[in-house]
């Protein structure tokens, strides 16, 4: 049995299905500890596993609320610029305290989230083995395949490449402040630089939550890339409260902007106006962003609740409006509802893109939102049968992958052999 230890960035999109990945490692007798923030010390703790926590000064107790506060305010390139620049402090914290930390533990295997490139560098130099782990949408670089920060579709016409080209660069340069971090520590720690933004990730394995159908056609993901779908526990989640009694047994539209995206209450109005006289009985999960209490009064007659037990109502919906956050998307087309995705920022557009291209839900970017076309859009999701037939068709391949049983196969494969894992024939 190893001691695997994981890293991935604070929000729920990212900490949820890595609690669900380290409990069912830990299930198989596995030790398991994750590396995170003070404020999300007591949420690891609680699902059962071990948290060893790092940037105490730095990042003390309401940091990552602060983060949030500014975040669900900003949309679009915005949003982007700021998680780059509050990741620039957390990069410069990791690579700091980190390899003292993996150190301490007693580390035999990481698990780091694509997001938290700089940790793949830690394992180098440490000389300790680590799986690439996709929370996010793929971070991989491909000509072909838009930048996840755009809501492009899929393209292989040479111009679309070009145009592809252009966003890399773009979110390049952006990122170029954490990206020299990174450089100077490879070159203080001997390590051979990166000559492409792909070699930052595993050799041995590298594991997304997407099922392949839900990926514009890769033609250049190495061969130890493996599309697993959605690593779901739902006793990893901690309890939340819901009026269940407030049901009215009308067809359930659930509405919700995740944990960060949040703040912006004009769409949270829209919303809520688009389903007025609609035979259906629209709820409006916050996500913490605010209160019911502090929220104007929205048109109609919405249930509106601060946090929500999004699995258990999602086996009630039969519509989803939302940000596009990865999670959220994957978990309703696991339960078979369609959507209509309203994306703000960071890889949401990339996530709606997919979505509007596979048949399963319809996108309607934040700068085009009305609420006559959110009103529209949802009716035909609603009503035109195809958006459902398409939806099942990805509940289908999401329960084929395998989740979180394939992925920790995967994980288990490599610690007991130390080589890559490739994918099988139809995989």
């Amino acid at each position: 049995m190893a001691h695997i230890g994981i890293v991935c960035p604070s929000e729920t999109g990212h900490l949820n299905p890595m609690l669900g990945l380290g409990r069912e490692l830990q299930k198989r007798g596995h030790n398991v500890t994750i590396f995170q923030l003070l404020d999300t010390q007591q949420k690891v703790v609680s699902s059962g596993l071990q948290c060893h926590v790092i940037g105490k000064s730095e990042f003390p107790i309401g940091s990552m609320l602060q983060r949030a506060a500014m975040l669900g305010k900003l949309s679009g390139i915005a949003g982007v610029r700021y998680t780059i620049e509050f990741g620039k402090r957390e990069v410069a914290m990791t690579l700091r305290e980190l390899p003292d930390a993996i150190k301490a533990a007693h580390i035999d295997i990481l698990l780091i989230d694509q997001a938290k490139r700089e940790a793949g560098s830690v394992a180098e130099f440490l000389d300790i083995p680590f799986i690439s782990v996709c929370n996010a949408l793929i971070f991989n670089v491909e000509s072909r395949i838009p930048p996840g920060f755009t809501t492009w579709s899929y393209n292989p016409s040479w111009w679309a490449s070009a145009r592809n080209q252009i966003g890399y660069s773009l979110i390049k340069r952006l990122a170029q402040p954490i990206l020299a971090l990174v450089k100077d520590y490879r070159q203080q720690c001997n390590l051979s630089p990166h000559t492409s933004t792909n070699d930052a990730y595993s050799k041995l394995a590298q594991i997304s939550q997407q099922p392949a159908e839900f990926e514009f056609p890769r033609q250049h993901l190495p061969s130890c890339f493996h599309f697993t779908g959605p690593f779901v526990d739902s006793a990893s989640r901690e309890p939340v409260y819901f009026p269940f009694e407030k049901l009215t047994g009308q067809p359930l539209i659930y509405a919700s902007m995740g944990t960060l995206q949040n703040r912006q209450e004009e769409i949270f109005h829209c919303v809520a106006e688009a389903c007025v006289g609609l035979d259906a009985q629209l709820i409006i999960s916050l996500g913490g962003g605010n209160t019911p209490e502090s929220m104007p009064k929205l048109p109609g007659t919405p249930l509106i609740v601060g946090y929500s037990p999004q699995l258990e109502l999602l086996k009630r919906t039969t519509l989803t409006i939302t940000h596009g956050g990865l999670n959220t998307v994957l978990e309703s087309l696991s339960y078979g509802v369609s959507m209509v995705t309203i994306p703000i920022t960071n890889d949401q557009p990339g996530v709606a893109a997919r979505l509007a291209w596979t048949g399963a839900g319809e996108i309607l970017p934040l700068s085009r939102l009305s609420v006559r076309k959110l009103r529209d859009t949802v009716q035909r999701v609603l009503t035109e049968d195809s958006y459902k037939k398409h939806t099942v068709r990805l509940q289908e391949a999401i329960r084929r992958a395998g989740g979180l049983k394939r992925a920790a196969d995967i994980i288990e494969k490599v610690v007991s052999t130390g080589k890559p894992v490739l994918k099988t024939m139809g995989e």
